[in-house]
């Protein structure tokens, strides 16, 4: 940890108990998560400590200024390449129909299907062979969607979506309007805004959101690109997206965050 602070140089660290941060010094430390490999270190303990001044992984380390670094994620800029839109109205239509589809993310590649279409849910679940014990999470394209589906939204989750500079994925407690075989245990269900290109379309023109779940097999290593998804689950959809087959740029899995009835924060993975 010390070593971490060092590297930064100009960083202000605080531990121990509960300190006051200022909204500007939150949005800061969210920047700051994101650009530096260390920072997986104190990732648990700064979200908690930045908003709620507690941790659930002992040691408080809360970083109050880093402006260079800032700026630097400020400007930051991602281009992609544009989608065809016969491959985009296919992909609708498919989604449209009940059926199910291989597309990319703003991660892996995912298995995918209309949210509420409770026996499109049940085929993915036969299709990778998993228990639907074990809940997916949906993709959403616009902040204000996750409200139709979570009747309290809390304001640290619009303060995550909108300063995340990496996919977010959030778990929330209570959630309604989806098929009931996506809701985990007391009906929490994971959420995540795609700023990816196809995806956020997709969502933009189903009009509801759209689940995304690994394209292997429950149990078999996630492939990171379309070349390595297995023959059975590409024969076992019944739409596969030609957009991005050929892109093998290495992407960052999200990162998973619970937020509890009250607004409590739970990092699952940094």
């Amino acid at each position: 940890m010390r070593s971490f602070a060092n590297s930064l140089g100009s960083a202000n660290l605080l531990t121990g108990p509960r300190k006051e941060t200022s909204r500007k010094n939150y949005s800061l430390f969210i920047y700051t998560l994101n650009l530096i490999p260390e920072s997986k270190i104190i990732f648990e303990c700064a979200v908690s400590c930045c908003l709620f001044g507690r941790s659930d992984y002992g040691e408080k380390v809360v970083p109050l200024s880093l402006p260079i670094i800032y700026m630097e994620m400020d400007t930051k800029k991602i281009t992609q390449e544009p989608y065809d839109k016969a491959d985009l109205d296919e992909a609708v239509e498919t989604l449209r129909r009940g059926g199910i589809i291989l597309y990319p993310t703003d991660t892996v590649w995912g298995i995918g299907c209309d949210a509420t279409n409770e026996e499109a849910v049940r085929r993915i679940y036969e299709l990778k062979r998993r228990e639907d014990s074990k809940s997916m999470l949906v993709l959403v394209a616009e902040t204000y969607e996750v409200e139709r589906l979570v009747s309290e939204v809390p304001e640290v989750a619009y303060d995550l979506m909108e300063l995340a500079v990496r996919p977010i994925t959030i778990i929330y407690p209570h959630a309604t309007g989806v098929a009931p075989n996506l809701l985990g245990e007391g009906g929490s269900l994971g959420i995540r805004q795609s700023r990816e290109l196809f995806s956020s379309a997709l969502c933009k023109r189903l009009r509801r959101p759209i689940v995304s779940t690994s394209a292997n097999i429950s149990g078999e290593p996630t492939p990171l690109f379309f070349s390595g998804i297995s023959p059975e689950i590409v024969a076992g959809v019944d739409y596969v997206v030609k957009y991005r087959q050929s892109d093998e740029t290495p992407r960052e899995p999200s990162q998973i965050i619970m937020l509890g009835p009250t607004g409590e924060v739970k990092v699952i993975r940094p």
